[in-house]
């Protein structure tokens, strides 16, 4: 398996050229960002058999984990071994860690909040920092990572990266914009190699600063940058188990099951296009949003227009620049580098971004958009407790009060990804219900 840059001549509407291979995983993993500013995806979609994993003893997380991202790890050091490697990955989770909730009438609540920082960023950089440790360690180098964070990537990195004899890792924070659980999961750490740094600004701001220091390709070769946000395709691919995972627990549809997904950086969403690319059915996605709506807005008008990001219940989701995206419009582009390159660079530049006709009933055949302000998650979090005594949190309530917008057809199972615990955001939840959610 080769990797092409989003943004690279590679992919200028040829597909892949065999002859001048790109980079293979372990290099992708430990670059994270493309040289020339592209995200890499992989030259070639690999095909997953549903129905004849759906004919075997169910397996466990690891192991399902290890069959989903084996093909995007041909020849990489991290390969043999892999299923011990995913199998020790998932051993601090709670009980099940994908526990798929009923909340009846076909909708269903993938409880993603099982691992050490209870939320879903620990599904992919618990596998993550094994396996920068068994590459690191094949090539006998160090990194130095550098993440930006709206909450709980930079917990789930730290928690994965702490202690590591090969890795440096630096964490940059919104200050005052991260709830008070998740700045204490960062910020408490006392390994030597884990170090934060809180921003005057937004996440954004964070995010534009780690963006610059991989632009400078002097400084990213003198401190051999590598990134664990969901830039890096390894994050990606890890994410994309769960919606297998899903897949394989749900009754089976006629189309599939449509996801709905609280997302700010459209990783976790695209996490999914990645499974349904290799051949998991899925019908549709909704990418519920909060107030900061730019993606809803571009499923709503087919123009991506950034505006000033307003602070809300649900940080992890106070975005306008939504780095992922880049993957989806490379697919859009008919995988032609040199479009995406110039979208980029017109975006960047003027804050817009519009596709064509055709292109916007492509993705409107397979996305919708949602948005829900803190008002409205409020209500979300009271009613579904007094529904079905499930305590929410905020960015949860949103995927719900998307799904059940969006539950229409009753052969169609919709689920909603609940992507933290609810005591990461006590506050929230406490206002809405009178309760105050305990720790595990």
């Amino acid at each position: 398996m080769h990797y092409l840059s989003t943004r690279s001549a590679a992919g200028d509407g040829a597909g892949h050229d065999a002859a001048t291979p790109g980079p293979g995983f372990d290099d992708v993993l430990l670059a994270g960002l493309a040289p020339d500013g592209g995200l890499y995806v992989p030259a070639s979609w690999p095909a997953f058999d549903l129905a004849a994993l759906r004919a075997l003893p169910p397996p466990s997380y690891g192991d399902l984990a290890a069959r989903v991202l084996a093909p995007f790890m041909t020849g990489s050091a991290a390969l043999p071994g892999l299923d011990a490697l995913t199998a020790r990955a998932y051993e601090r989770f709670r009980g099940d860690p994908v526990p798929l909730r009923d909340l009846g009438d076909g909708l269903y609540l993938l409880e993603l909040f099982q691992g050490p920082t209870l939320a879903f960023k620990d599904y992919a950089l618990q596998i993550l920092g094994l396996l920068f440790d068994r590459v690191l360690a094949a090539r006998d180098q160090r990194i130095t990572i550098v993440g930006a964070t709206s909450g709980d990537t930079g917990s789930a990195a730290i928690e994965a990266c702490r202690g590591k004899d090969r890795i440096d890792i630096y964490i940059l924070h919104p200050r005052g914009r991260v709830s008070e659980v998740q700045r204490r999961q960062m910020t408490t750490v006392a390994d030597a190699n884990v170090h934060n740094i809180a921003i005057d600004g937004t996440f954004d701001d964070c995010q534009d600063l780690v963006k610059a220091l991989f632009a400078d390709p002097a400084f990213r070769a003198e401190a051999n940058l590598s990134a664990v946000n969901s830039i890096n395709w390894a994050r990606i691919a890890a994410q994309s188990v769960y919606y297998v995972s899903a897949a394989l627990r749900l009754p089976e549809s006629p189309n599939g099951p449509v996801f709905s997904v609280p997302t700010g950086n459209f990783g976790n969403v695209y996490a999914g296009y990645v499974a349904r690319a290799m051949g998991i059915p899925v019908s549709s996605f909704v990418v519920a949003s909060n107030r900061n709506d730019i993606l809803t807005r571009f499923f709503d008008t087919g123009r991506m227009e950034a505006r000033p990001v307003e602070p809300s219940l649900s940080p992890s989701m106070d975005i306008q620049v939504s780095s992922n995206f880049e993957r989806l419009l490379f697919e859009l582009c008919a995988r032609h580098g040199g479009v995406v390159r110039r979208l980029m660079a017109d975006f960047r530049e003027t804050g817009q971004m519009a596709l064509s006709m055709a292109q916007m009933i492509a993705v409107r055949s397979l996305f919708q958009g949602f948005r829900l302000d803190d008002d409205g998650t409020l209500d979300t979090i009271r009613a579904e407790h007094a529904r079905s005594g499930v305590l929410l949190d905020p960015h949860s309530a949103i995927a719900v009060a998307a799904a059940r917008r969006a539950r229409r057809d009753p052969d169609t199972p919709v689920v909603a990804l609940a992507t933290a615990h609810p005591a990461n955001f006590p506050d929230a939840v406490e206002r809405a219900t009178g309760l105050r959610p305990a720790l595990p």
